[in-house]
């Protein structure tokens, strides 16, 4: 619109000026609180006739899930003297992963790594959509560094600990070095397994020690309320068919995970979740929103959409450093120097499925040598802990991979550009093109058309030529019930439900849009500090 055309508008609406900029009571719309149920979990079932209950079990505080969060709960109750009973409907641990995310920690200062907690604190806002419950947010920050040297201190003299090292190291977004591992030191057995699921054997000693119990092949199906309060479990004892009601005198702590395997809550709130073609929520069928439908029926909020998927580039080949990228039909479709959530949702809007191919020549290794600082993230050819560095040592692993994934059908060598696009089913003509401009792209130094940076600009010329799938799968969904900074789940006014708290993925207010991962494992991370915060509620009687 012209100036002078637009100062003619203001001049015609005199008076309404006012009104357009600030409404009046008459020109705002009020929507109501209620409205038509759409899924059917929103329908609470009928109450369990107390006849069908064979027996009821008491104890300070009944747990319901025995993952990472739950145990963690478990352990730090035990520890502060509390009479504990986890639930866990499968038979065995449940945890998946490595890394654990701190704020701070000992390995941290080992390598000089200090984080600007504000900055951080911004990034993770703005990464979110500022979606999120600020006060959560900073719970962490304070205290995850607490919880880690706590898991830490739980295996002694028996661990060691070291940095991730393939963190992310964009110029827009940036992942912090805060992604830590635990292993047995060599020639030690003390735990069976290794990774999350040792964290899991970690804290079950603890808590099996202070006297708690963790009850397997055991489903909660519901929550039961007296004068107001959540005060106890009904639950499936599911090899002999019949229901228990455990009964938490100090409260009941929902631990069940995330919603990944339930197709109609992420229609609901997670609506990208569905894109993929693969989910590897883990165990099968242990991640259906259980948790989150129990604390919904017994008056616990909900928080509002979107939960942050959490879409990893494992649903293929895992190999998707910062070669060229193209999409089913041979095109290029991004800038490659992003990631793993960027690439995900990026393969997600193209046509032909959920996947791409990664695409590089005979020199692949050194131009990983000498892009790897600065790129990395979770799949990418960059050294597994910060002691190993760009060289043959960091990164020769990734050569078995690659054979691994050519041997699996997910990724091709060829002799020729012809026959590798042959073998990966995309249009040769496009495919050809494709590389075409891309290598001009990489001799003049400058992505004009995607805007890599020219570090990460390698060439595809020297065959012979490899190709790798990738695409993304579904892990998990972060978001679910509210709670304050104590972990006490909320109702519908914000207030403490009472008698109710919820832990690990379960809880919502911490991500939101996209799980952020500005800090690797910060899932883990965060079940462990919620577990303590969740313990020290329980034990000071304030659920």
């Amino acid at each position: 619109m012209a100036e002078d055309n637009r100062a003619a508008v203001i001049k015609d609406l005199g008076e309404d000026r006012e009104a357009l900029m600030f409404p009046g009571p008459d020109d705002i719309t009020v929507f109501g609180k209620e409205r038509v149920k759409r899924w059917s979990w929103e329908t609470p079932p009928d109450p369990i006739p107390e006849e069908r209950i064979t027996e009821t079990v008491e104890a300070d505080a009944i747990i319901v899930g025995g993952g990472i969060s739950g145990l963690a709960t478990a352990a730090r109750a035990a520890e502060l003297g509390l009479k504990v009973i986890v639930l866990e409907k499968t038979g065995g641990f449940v945890a998946h992963g490595m890394e654990i995310s701190s704020i701070g920690s000992s390995v941290q200062r080992r390598y000089g790594v200090h984080v600007d907690k504000y900055q951080f604190a911004r990034d993770w806002m703005r990464i979110c959509g500022s979606r999120v419950n600020e006060d959560l947010l900073w719970l962490f920050i304070n205290r995850s560094e607490e919880a880690f040297e706590w898991l830490l201190g739980l295996g002694g003299d028996d661990v060691y600990t070291d940095l991730w090292g393939a963190y992310y190291r964009g110029s827009d977004f940036t992942e912090y070095p805060v992604a830590q591992h635990i292993y047995q030191k060599p020639g030690v057995k003390r735990w069976k397994y290794s990774g999350a699921l040792m964290y899991c054997e970690m804290l079950y000693e603890v808590a099996v020690k202070g006297g708690g119990k963790i009850i397997r092949n055991t489903q909660a199906v519901r929550l039961e309320k007296e004068n107001g309060r959540v005060a106890a479990v009904i639950a499936k004892n599911l090899k002999e068919d019949r229901l228990i009601r455990y009964r938490g005198a100090r409260g009941v702590v929902l631990a069940t995970g995330d919603i990944g395997g339930d197709a109609e809550m992420l229609e609901a709130f997670s609506p990208w979740g569905l894109l993929p073609g693969r989910c590897v929520s883990w165990p099968k069928g242990s991640n259906l929103g259980e948790g989150h439908k129990m604390g919904y029926w017994a008056g616990g909020k909900l928080e509002a959409g979107p939960w942050a998927p959490s879409l990893h580039m494992i649903g293929y080949g895992v190999f998707f450093d910062f070669f060229l990228h193209v999409n089913p039909l041979g095109n290029r479709f991004m800038n490659e120097d992003t990631w793993s959530g960027g690439k995900s949702a990026r393969i997600l809007m193209q046509p032909g499925g959920d996947y791409a191919f990664n695409v590089f020549d005979a020199n692949w290794y050194e131009d990983v040598k000498r892009g790897g600082p600065y790129h990395g993230g979770q799949g990418a050819t960059t050294p597994i802990d910060q002691r190993q560095g760009f060289d043959d040592e960091g990164i020769g692993y990734r050569k078995e991979r690659l054979e691994d994934i050519i041997q699996r059908g997910v990724g091709w060598r060829a002799d020729t550009l012809e026959e590798l696009a042959e073998k990966m089913g995309v249009p040769a003509g496009n495919f050809l093109k494709t590389v075409r401009r891309y290598n001009g792209i990489v001799k003049n130094g400058e992505d004009v058309d995607y805007g890599k940076r020219p570090e990460l600009l390698t060439p595809v010329e020297k065959p012979p030529y490899c190709a790798v799938k990738i695409g993304p799968a579904l892990l998990n969904v972060f978001g679910g019930l509210e709670t304050d900074v104590k972990l006490r789940v909320l109702d519908g006014n914000r207030t403490p439900l009472g008698g109710l708290l919820a832990v690990g993925m379960i809880a919502g207010g911490f991500c939101s849009v996209d799980y952020p991962l500005l800090a690797a494992g910060n899932s883990h991370g965060r079940c462990l500090t919620w577990g303590r915060v969740a313990a020290e509620t329980l034990a000071a009687n304030e659920a």
